[in-house]
């Protein structure tokens, strides 16, 4: 893929940073959907490569903010715990970042905004998914699902959410696990993009840039998080998948 020239005119930067904020806010009240709604927005006035590399400083930097909000003790015992589900994304995440170049973009719009409207729909409705315990099976294909779609968009967390909410993890424990996985995802993506062209000086100084108002905007998030009881915390998760994933598939009927 051709990389686009870079323009980064004073309405581009405001903008991107507005972004940037409404993504922090985001995370900061639901602990994942920084990489969704930054592709998704930066998108509409960037090029898709552009886009890509302005989320991945401030999904890695906030992620690990948020991995290690408790200590590095219970972010260790989150690795462990879910250590199947990480292994099984990080090989494949490395893998289908060399296709980048190669699938048609539609398709991979589609790939991911379906399952997250129909897993949000099935919840929001009462259908419960539930897991009594941690699957193997599940985490190696959800992991491997979740890596090979992060590995091209930037976007890995919706197979994890629907994952740690089947499994009715607690409120904590999510948000910790979610900063462990997304973490560890944005850092291999900036190592595997860093030879595709995509990560260069100018968009590495660009995604920087970022990193100030994705932090404020999640701290302003995580003011309200803390005031959110368990329920109303897995519903706002749920609505946040069903927006994004909508606004994923009007992206491909229009690619």
């Amino acid at each position: 893929m051709e990389m686009a020239a870079v323009q980064f005119t004073l309405p581009i930067l405001l903008a991107s940073g507005m972004v940037a904020l409404l993504a922090g806010v985001i995370k900061g009240m639901v602990g994942f959907a920084m990489p969704m709604v930054m592709i998704s927005l930066l998108g509409i006035f960037l090029p898709p490569d552009l886009a890509l590399a302005g989320l991945m400083l401030p999904t890695l930097i906030s992620n690990g903010a948020q991995a290690l909000r408790d200590g590095p003790g219970p972010a260790l015992a989150a690795t462990r715990q879910f250590r199947v589900y990480l292994i099984a994304g990080a090989v494949m995440l490395m893998v289908s970042a060399q296709l980048y170049a190669f699938l048609p973009v539609w398709v991979l719009l589609l790939a991911i905004g379906l399952p997250m409207v129909l897993f949000s729909l099935i919840q929001l409705l009462g259908l419960r998914l539930q897991l009594s315990r941690q699957s193997l099976a599940a985490e190696i294909s959800l992991g491997g699902v979740s890596g090979f779609i992060g590995g091209l968009s930037g976007v890995w967390g919706p197979p994890l959410v629907a994952y740690l909410t089947a499994l009715h993890t607690e409120k904590r424990l999510q948000m910790r696990t979610q900063g462990v996985a997304f973490g560890l995802g944005a850092l291999l993506l900036l190592v595997a993009h860093s030879g595709s062209g995509v990560i260069r000086g100018e968009t590495l100084l660009f995604s920087a840039g970022l990193c100030v108002p994705a932090l404020l905007g999640m701290w302003l998030g995580g003011l309200v998080s803390d005031r959110i009881e368990q329920e109303t915390f897995r519903r706002a998760t749920l609505m946040v998948l069903l927006v994004a994933g909508l606004n994923l598939i009007r992206r491909a009927y229009f690619a």
